[in-house]
């Protein structure tokens, strides 16, 4: 379970760094223990994170489960599964018992599957151990995978008087109560209680009487993102689990702290992807593995370069009339992708915070109207550096059309592409990345010289 501790200034240095791996080289235990008891976990895992694996395995190995368990949770994601390896089925089964359920799972989903098996052999608490199973066999994607079970319940049926007794030993399986819970009979959600009403109420007075029957909850098999969704609208520190709409038995709880975790992984998720890589990677990863994230994306600008090419030379006949023509090709094509991927990062992040509403063809009519707005501005100072520099009014006004008009193309498929994405169930993140570049580039280039084309009489 989590300790509280005095919060302290902490700062990574690498002075602390080298005094702490002096310390396990020599196997100072004393020295070593003394000096990480005046840190927090987090800080300890930050500390853990900077030492090679031995040294890792050694500190994880020599202070308490209740503090290293703790620490394991903060670990980077790739040094954890290293000292997992690393430990027996035993010393895991020892820390995930000093976790709360959410966490303990957390742990043990991270192993493969053999060694899971092991490791739940070896939890001695049954009652431990067959929740954190349960929450094992929910989708990963659901609010059952971030649920904990530790939480604090009364009965509607309770008196005040009974209630405060049973109340403090919950709580001491419980690391914070957030909100105490409302259960009737059979064990379904009526609503929460609130803890100063409970302290000034009469001690002989029922539960039932004190209850406050609106209560926000999620369903065991709703998507994480809706759960984040809902708890940073209503600003919840916590909401209770249900097995469905329909049957509202009491299941567990989902905390802010991993509300947090998954809105962090999911910005991190979207911002791969909008740079064109796919697949949870970091720069710690091998050569092959980047490769194959970056590959596929990498591989599509290629296309769209082959495209680019295949369209210019098709309008060969246009450069050699009108060579002046080549040098605004960078220009109308860099503006294309600027104007998609702004379009779409909009879109994507009214669509993350649940803000776009309307019809699609409303919104595509409000994106043409500020596209040609854009356009027309930035056409006229381009029209008139063109007349003013080569002293050709067609060729300006050429140029400056064409740019208006690629401006709203490019608005348009920016806008149109993550809402149609987002309706077929796919993440509108890829929108706003090489894709969006990409198309822009090729559409951009083909309208430039076909406007081109037309307004010179090539």
């Amino acid at each position: 379970m989590e300790e509280e501790k005095e919060n302290i200034q902490f700062e990574l240095t690498d002075e602390l760094l080298a005094q702490v791996e002096g310390l396990v080289e020599e196997q100072d235990d004393k020295a070593l223990q003394k000096l990480l008891k005046e840190f927090h976990y987090a800080d300890i895992a930050e500390i853990l994170d900077e030492l090679n694996l031995e040294q890792a395995v050694y500190v994880i190995k020599l202070l308490d489960s209740k503090t290293t368990s703790d620490i394991l949770i903060e670990l980077d994601e790739d040094n954890r599964e290293k000292v997992l390896k690393n430990l027996t089925a035993q010393e895991i089964a020892e820390e995930v018992e000093e976790l709360d359920t959410d966490d303990a799972a957390d742990i043990i989903a991270e192993l493969p599957e053999e060694r899971q098996t092991a490791v739940i052999a070896k939890i001695e608490d049954e009652e431990h151990k067959e929740e954190i199973k349960e929450l094992l066999a929910y989708d990963e994607n659901t609010a059952g995978s971030l649920m904990a079970k530790e939480l604090v319940k009364v009965y509607e049926t309770w008196t005040v008087a009974g209630c405060m007794r049973r109340i403090r030993g919950q709580a001491k399986e419980v690391t914070r109560v957030h909100s105490i819970y409302v259960v009737n009979k059979e064990e379904k959600l009526i609503g929460r209680l609130s803890l100063k009403d409970l302290i000034v109420a009469k001690s002989e007075q029922k539960i039932s009487e004190l209850v406050k029957v609106n209560v926000d909850f999620v369903n065991v098999n709703e998507r994480v993102e809706e759960v984040a969704r809902l708890m940073a609208k209503y600003d919840l520190e916590a909401i209770p689990v249900i097995e469905s709409d329909d049957n509202k038995v009491l299941l567990g709880r989902i905390t802010i702290d991993d509300i947090v975790d998954v809105m962090k992984e999911e910005a991190e998720r979207d911002y791969q992807m909008a740079a064109g890589i796919t697949g949870d990677v970091d720069s710690d990863d091998s050569i092959l593995q980047l490769t194959r994230a970056r590959l596929p994306w990498l591989f599509l600008g290629l296309i769209g370069g082959i495209g680019a090419f295949v369209i210019m030379e098709g309008f060969q006949e246009s450069f050699n009339k009108y060579a002046v023509l080549f040098f605004f090709t960078p220009l109308i094509a860099a503006m294309a992708g600027n104007v998609g991927v702004q379009s779409s990062a909009i879109i994507v992040q009214g669509l993350a915070n649940d803000d776009v509403k309307g019809s699609v063809n409303d919104r595509l009519i409000k994106e043409m109207l500020l596209a040609a707005l854009n356009g027309i501005i930035l056409a006229i100072v381009l029209f008139l550096f063109v007349w003013a520099t080569k002293g050709e009014l067609n060729t300006a006004l050429a140029v400056s059309a064409s740019l208006v008009a690629v401006i709203i193309v490019a608005g348009l498929i920016g806008t149109f592409v993550p809402l149609f994405l987002d309706k077929r169930g796919i993440d509108p993140a890829i929108a706003t990345g090489p894709f969006i570049t990409t198309s822009n580039d090729i559409f951009g280039i083909l309208i430039y010289f076909w406007i081109a084309k037309m307004i010179l009489g090539i």
